[in-house]
């Protein structure tokens, strides 16, 4: 990898590019057909009467963030199931006062599926995962054809979608695509796409991206209150800094599973510090070795070099700091999707449905904001 651009050192030889000239093989990206990103995927899969507790371990187990939720009885896909949704369920138990507000709303504002949450959390009785599927309204089940573009896909997760179902006409599951796959997936291939490969050099400042305001959260405030802080404000990690600012980490929903393995409620009421140092400690474990990863990017960095560090730590997304290393922005996978999907031309403004997405016409896929 070249450490200023981020693109591979390794270039197409003269072979290839002459190669080119000869056949019909294709160097749009945004013509790849979404099932060929997810072939021989093996796909995890909840039945939606399984207890919450039980699908937090299909999670773990298999070391994924998120499964399609199956209802038997409708012989339907119900949503998905994800470290968002444990998060705001673990906020609901431990709050019981929340609880009680909540029931106390009328039935325009709560749907007969959250009250039967409620009800079944205050009984301390076992909970159905198929109520809890995106119970945090982040991340609902979207699905689309295997013939439907890329370019559609990424036009989905450049305004915020992280996920779809890949489902033929029938029903049946052929795979899931995600936001970190495909990045992953345009990346190692970059150089058979000009067109993205064209952005790699561009820095985050001249793409007007890695700038925003920043929620933060103080490295000795506890986790429970991160965790809130993050549920409130709908994010999926914050940044943990100390009292001048400067960046010492962060947590993401996805470090729920390390609270929730072996019932480790205790580290709720650890410091931010504390919970980062022992995350990390569980990485170096799992993975064999240390695990201290560089989670940072300036505005004068590339994107190719941004996307490098977003691909080798397996993040969803980078803060960007300045010279004192305070955070002043992140640059999110949404971002960089977004990007990719205006460069090839698509409606800056496009925001998805739920429900099933058509590979027909991008008529079916997304609607413009507003309407």
């Amino acid at each position: 990898m070249d450490p200023i651009t981020g693109l591979p050192r390794s270039r197409r030889s003269t072979e290839d590019v002459h190669r080119e000239g000869l056949t019909t093989e294709t160097h749009d990206w945004t013509l790849v057909k979404a099932l060929d990103l997810v072939v021989d995927q093996k796909v995890v899969i909840i039945d939606g009467n399984t207890a919450i507790e039980a699908a937090c371990d299909t999670l773990i187990k298999n070391n994924v963030s998120s499964a399609p939720v199956y209802d038997n009885k409708t012989k339907s896909y119900v949503g998905m199931f994800d470290w968002a949704d444990v998060m705001t369920y673990l906020l609901i138990v431990l709050k019981k006062k929340d609880i009680l507000e909540q029931q106390r709303k009328s039935d325009e504002e709560l749907t007969s599926e959250f009250n039967d949450l409620l009800r079944l959390a205050i009984q301390c009785q076992p909970i159905p995962v198929r109520l809890a599927s995106d119970l945090s309204n982040r991340n609902p089940f979207y699905s689309v054809l295997p013939e439907t573009s890329l370019l559609q896909v990424v036009e989905l997760f450049g305004s915020g979608t992280h996920r779809v179902a890949i489902l033929d006409a029938d029903g049946n599951m052929k795979g899931i695509l995600t936001q970190s796959k495909v990045v992953n997936y345009l990346y190692q291939n970059v150089t058979k796409f000009p067109q993205i490969e064209q952005l790699f050099p561009k820095l985050l400042h001249d793409l007007d991206i890695g700038k925003s305001t920043v929620i933060s959260a103080q490295a000795d405030s506890f986790v429970l209150d991160a965790l809130t802080m993050m549920n409130k404000n709908s994010l999926s990690s914050i940044a943990i800094v100390d009292n001048d600012g400067v960046l010492l980490g962060n947590i993401s929903m996805t470090d729920v599973k390390y609270i929730l393995r072996s019932y480790s409620h205790s580290l709720l009421w650890r410091t931010c510090q504390q919970f980062v140092s022992h995350v990390r400690s569980r990485q170096g474990l799992e993975d064999g070795q240390d695990k201290y990863p560089v989670f940072d990017v300036r505005l004068t960095s590339t994107l190719g070099f941004t996307i490098a560090k977003l691909v080798a730590t397996r993040a969803h997304r980078i803060w960007v700091v300045d010279d004192r290393m305070r955070t002043i922005g992140l640059v999110s996978l949404t971002d960089v999707l977004g990007l990719f999907a205006r460069a090839a031309g698509a409606n800056p403004n496009l925001k998805p449905k739920r429900g099933s997405v058509s590979s027909s016409s991008t008529c079916n896929v997304i609607e413009e904001s507003g309407k």
